[in-house]
C-alpha cells in the first residue's frame, strides 16, 4: 500500500498487546468510532480482560481475547501467529508494561528484573514477532508505548526509566529496519498519565490522560509519524533536560 494511501486510512483491525491497558482501550474505542471493526485483546486471562472485550463489543467491534504473557517470550510466536492466521491486522499496539515500585525494587533485584523483563525483554520478543507478521502481510503499523521516563534516567524511577529507554531505542531501530517495507513503526512518549491506578496522587505538570494519548495516536497514524509526544510540549522540555549538566540535574525536583 503506498504511504500516501496508508496515511489516510485508519486501521480496520487491531491487535492490542496489553489488553487491559487504559491507554490501549481508549485508543481502541477511538478507532472503533472511526470505523475499526476487529479487535484482538491480548493479555493474561482475567475478568478485567473479559470485561474490556465486552465493553468494546457494545461499541460494535468484533472483539476477541487471546492469552498472552509478556514474561513468556517462547510462546509469543505461537500466540501471535494464531491471531494473524485469522486475517490481516492493520495495527499492533504494544501497550503492556509495569511501573514497579522504585523504593522496593532497589532493595529486591528480583523485582527490579521483573520490571526490565516485562517492559523491555518481553517487548523485544513481541515486537519482533509482530513486525515480522506485519512485514509478511505487506502492510500495517506497530505502535509502541514508550515514556518520557526513558529520555533521561531520574533518581525517582531509574529502574522503570531504564527499561523504557531500552524499549524506545529498540522501537526506533526496528522502525529503521522496516523502512520501505510497507510497515510503519511509531513510538509514543507520554508524560505522566492520569489513569485509574494513579487517582489521588499529587498533580504533576504536563500530565495527560488515556484519551489524550489515544487522540495523539490517531493523529500520528494519519500523519505517518515516527514519534509522538503527549502532550506535545514535552518534546521541548525533554530536549532541554537532556542537556542539563548531570550535577545540576541531580538537584532538580523531578
Amino acid at each position: 500500500m503506498p504511504a500516501s494511501s496508508a496515511a489516510l486510512r485508519l486501521p480496520q483491525s487491531l491487535l492490542v498487546l496489553g489488553g487491559t491497558s487504559e491507554i490501549a482501550l481508549a485508543t481502541a474505542r477511538r478507532l472503533i468510532a472511526r470505523g475499526a471493526r476487529t479487535v484482538w485483546l491480548a493479555g493474561r486471562p482475567s475478568p478485567a480482560l473479559d470485561q474490556a472485550a465486552e465493553q468494546l463489543r457494545t461499541l460494535g467491534a468484533d472483539t476477541r481475547t487471546v492469552a498472552f504473557d509478556a514474561l513468556d517470550p517462547e510462546s509469543h510466536e505461537s500466540v501471535l501467529g494464531k491471531v494473524f492466521a485469522e486475517g490481516d491486522i492493520d495495527l499492533v499496539l504494544l501497550a503492556f508494561g509495569i511501573l514497579g515500585d522504585q523504593a522496593h525494587d532497589e532493595r529486591d533485584p528480583v523485582r527490579a528484573v521483573r520490571v526490565a523483563q516485562t517492559n523491555y525483554t518481553g517487548a523485544v520478543s513481541a515486537g519482533l514477532v509482530a513486525a515480522r507478521a506485519l512485514q509478511t502481510q505487506g502492510h500495517g503499523s506497530l505502535v509502541v508505548l514508550s515514556s518520557v521516563a526513558g529520555e533521561r534516567a531520574r533518581r525517582a524511577d531509574f529502574i522503570y526509566g531504564s527499561s523504557k529507554a531500552g524499549l524506545d531505542a529498540f522501537a526506533q531501530g526496528l522502525g529503521d529496519a522496516l523502512h520501505g517495507t510497507g510497515v510503519h513503526v511509531m513510538v509514543v512518549r507520554p508524560g505522566h498519565v492520569r489513569t485509574t491506578g494513579m487517582a489521588g496522587r499529587d498533580r504533576i505538570p504536563l500530565a495527560t490522560t488515556p484519551e489524550a494519548v489515544a487522540t495523539a495516536i490517531e493523529l500520528g497514524l494519519r500523519r505517518r509519524c515516527e514519534a509522538v509526544w503527549v502532550p506535545g510540549a514535552l518534546r521541548v522540555v525533554m530536549s532541554a533536560l537532556r542537556h542539563i549538566p548531570r550535577a545540576l540535574f541531580r538537584r532538580l525536583p523531578l
